[in-house]
């Protein structure tokens, strides 16, 4: 369900950020950029390294991998350990960015999302004109994984928090648990928060050479077995430090706590890193104990299907007039050309990368009711096509950053069919989605005007985003 409660614009980075690391797993060092984006771009990885620069969404039909951090695959584009960035974009309240990278991983800094959030807070971040809409769930999700003893639980709420348990059945680690009681607390409480490891996984991953990143001074080892002097030594060789020893709380002295429970914390923050591929911004109260990697994305997955269910029962968009759109008419008229009598959207309530919904209010006070059947109201089929042309418009010309300087002119209309009447008092629910990424200035989309849960029309539809006007 979208949520009715107050609601923030979108934001994102007044300018680019650059961060240069070594990968964790790859060793690879990597040059990232993270961009700003425009409003309902989400949040994007770009490999600029490969042939054609290929983009993967951050998004869980994506994850390819849980095994040791999160990675995502697609159009050729495979990019690892997102989760530590996600959640620093996520605590940092950025809701648009295209992350280029010159490798496959996300640098690992120091294991935690701190350098990352401080470089966000550094460049600043930016208010759009676009509405933050927020998903709450109306009743219980719950994730269980009987063999690892996982489980995951949403529960409706107001905000948006996080309850995190863990227990290894480790005497040094013992049972802990961290709690978010909301997104103001992540820059002090749990960003800073580190990664950790227990030592038999350390010394599995240093002997199959699966942490190649040369300096791992960015985990918590924990010492979960008597350890002797010669093995400290070669773990000191490992670690690039003279000597290592153990420090009674039973963590390898290579770094300092920075809490006391700061594992448990550590795991929270992956939690809200994996739960940002969910693709929404929820409302909820996230319970997980013993989360790890692989349950998050399932968990994720179960959430964001319940979301898509409810959000679009049969695949139509539901209209709540008490829900605050996304562009309202000032922000329409700031886009598209068009102005009375021929402007046919009055507000847009949804928006992402590749669909738009907009809204157009039908009344008898439309001009061409007056020579089109005056005597039995009937709004012109073409009229619809034109309607569903501008909203698709806004879906186009929201991925130039000037779009008062473009106007989209439409190549070609097919499969065009009309159903069902639209007369005075309707709401048209124009919905419009890419059919293909937009290429050399073509968008490709496919059409549809609902009136409440009837089809009333639809079309494929092709257009040019064409420059018109020079920038200043």
């Amino acid at each position: 369900m979208m949520d009715n409660q107050q609601h923030d614009n979108q934001h994102t980075l007044k300018s680019p950020i650059t961060i240069a690391g070594v990968g964790l797993h790859t060793g690879a060092h990597v040059n990232m950029t993270l961009k700003p984006a425009t409003p309902g771009f989400g949040i994007k990885f770009q490999r600029i390294d490969l042939p054609d620069q290929p983009i993967v969404k951050a998004d869980v039909d994506y994850v390819v991998d849980t095994a040791r951090g999160t990675t995502l695959e697609h159009n050729g584009a495979r990019v690892s350990t997102v989760e530590h960035l996600l959640a620093a974009l996520v605590g940092g309240g950025v809701d648009n960015v295209l992350i280029e990278l010159d490798g496959p991983e996300i640098p690992i800094m120091d294991g935690s999302s701190q350098p990352f959030l401080e470089a966000i807070e550094k460049v600043g971040i930016q208010d759009q004109d676009a509405k933050k809409i927020y998903y709450s769930i109306d009743t219980n999700i719950s994730y269980y994984d009987e063999a690892k003893k996982v489980e995951m639980v949403a529960l409706p709420a107001v905000d948006y928090r996080v309850t995190c348990l863990i227990d290894f059945n480790s005497p040094v680690l013992g049972t802990q648990h961290a709690n978010l009681k909301g997104m103001q607390e992540f820059k002090k409480e749990i960003a800073p928060c580190r990664t950790f490891c227990f030592l038999h996984e350390l010394e599995y991953l240093i002997s199959n050479n699966l942490i190649k990143g040369g300096d791992i001074n960015n985990a918590i080892v924990v010492v979960d077995r008597p350890i002797s002097e010669e093995e400290l030594s070669r773990l000191a060789t490992s670690f690039q430090r003279e000597q290592i020893s153990v420090q009674r709380e039973g963590i390898l002295n290579n770094i300092e706590l920075r809490f006391p429970n700061e594992p448990a914390r550590h795991k929270l923050l992956d939690v809200i890193g994996d739960l940002a591929l969910i693709g929404y911004p929820i409302k909820a109260h996230i319970i997980a104990n013993r989360p790890g990697h692989a349950s998050n994305v399932e968990f994720a997955r179960k959430i964001k299907q319940y979301i898509k269910k409810n959000k679009h029962a049969r695949d139509i968009p539901i209209y709540n007039p008490n829900q605050p759109p996304v562009f309202d008419i000032r922000r329409v008229l700031k886009t598209l050309p068009h102005r009375y009598p021929f402007l046919l959207v009055d507000k847009i309530i949804e928006l992402t990368d590749s669909q738009v919904v907009g809204i157009k209010n039908v009344t008898i006070n439309e001009p061409f009711f007056q020579g089109h059947f005056p005597n039995n109201p009937v709004m012109p089929g073409v009229l619809q096509v034109e309607a569903l042309t501008q909203v698709g418009g806004m879906l186009a010309l929201n991925t130039v950053p000037d779009p008062e300087n473009y106007d989209t002119y439409f190549l070609k209309i097919d499969n065009c069919k009309f159903k069902q009447k639209v007369l005075p008092g309707d709401t048209m629910i124009l919905k419009m989605e890419l059919l293909s990424p937009i290429r050399r200035g073509i968008v490709e989309m496919r059409g549809t005007v609902f009136i409440g849960n009837k089809v009333a029309t639809e079309a494929d539809l092709v257009a040019q985003i064409i420059k018109t006007r020079d920038s200043k």
